[in-house]
């Protein structure tokens, strides 16, 4: 457990909720530690009554004594945000952001004297422990400081650093990624459907294969072309089921979708960073 410091959330939403539930689950803070800001009475009532965090409307209170700082709101209003909280940071809190296209670079230019900043791709399956983090730091962030923002992450699921040059290209892979997996289980449960099987069976055996599927590769490191030829054998369904597969472009038409994520998330990031 971290006893050395306060972690304030700024903005109460799904992704601070998954992270102070991870947070609290792996014992990293105690609910005294975890200060959360949003604007909503009923969603400060429903964390403070869930999680036992301090809740409340003002920012700038919220971030008083803390040592880390999770931005947690849109970015259409970080901008107001940071000059709001610039004048009562005494100290050089380590800033986490998780505000979409927003980089780091504009996030030093209005928080002050702040310059221990993080910023942060996760995705929707954070909210149940399962996702996957993309951090990229500040040039001159310590050690320490990239460890303990990996650990804030971990509490939700894996991490991974990359360059801030290529969080579009995280976008459109991890980040819009859950949207193409959910069409590729409804997909596969409607081919259950056709040869007779019932929808809830079908859903349920299509959503444990992928997941099952991609445990495996996890866990064994293995390429998937190799564990995708032990399982077609010879003369058999599953390569009967493969060429059809690539008969209808299926790997074509993922990078595709990747591309075509990211080509829009460069386009609404460069919209952003007229607009702020």
């Amino acid at each position: 457990m971290f006893t050395d410091t306060q972690v304030a959330f700024i903005g109460g939403g799904n992704m601070t909720e998954a992270l102070v539930r991870g947070l609290l689950r792996q014992r990293l803070f105690a609910p005294g530690q975890l200060a959360v800001s949003d604007p909503l009475p009923g969603r400060r009532e429903w964390l403070a009554t869930q999680y036992g965090v301090m809740t409340g409307a003002d920012n700038r209170a919220a971030v008083q004594g803390a040592g880390t700082i999770v931005l947690s709101v849109e970015p259409q209003v970080l901008d107001s945000v940071l000059e709001e909280l610039r004048l009562v940071i005494a100290a050089n809190p380590l800033l986490l952001s998780v505000a979409a296209g927003y980089p780091l670079s504009r996030i030093t230019q209005h928080a002050g004297t702040v310059s221990r900043v993080v910023r942060a791709m996760p995705n929707t399956p954070s909210m149940i422990g399962e996702g996957v983090t993309a951090l990229t730091f500040a040039a001159d962030l310590s050690p320490e400081d990239r460890a303990r923002a990996s650990r804030i992450f971990e509490a939700v699921g894996s991490v991974v650093v990359v360059e801030e040059r290529l969080m579009d290209a995280v976008t459109g892979l991890s980040g819009s990624g859950p949207a193409y997996v959910y069409a590729m289980i409804e997909a596969l449960a409607d081919g259950g459907v056709q040869v007779g099987l019932p929808r809830a069976t079908a859903q349920t055996l299509a959503a444990h294969t992928l997941a099952g599927a991609a445990r495996m590769v996890l866990d064994s490191g293995e390429h998937p072309a190799v564990l995708k030829d032990r399982v077609a054998s010879p003369g058999g369904t599953t390569i009967a089921g493969l060429r059809s597969l690539e008969e209808g472009r299926l790997r074509a038409t993922l990078m595709s979708a990747v591309e075509a994520a990211v080509r829009r998330s460069h386009e609404l990031g460069q919209s952003a960073s007229q607009d702020l």
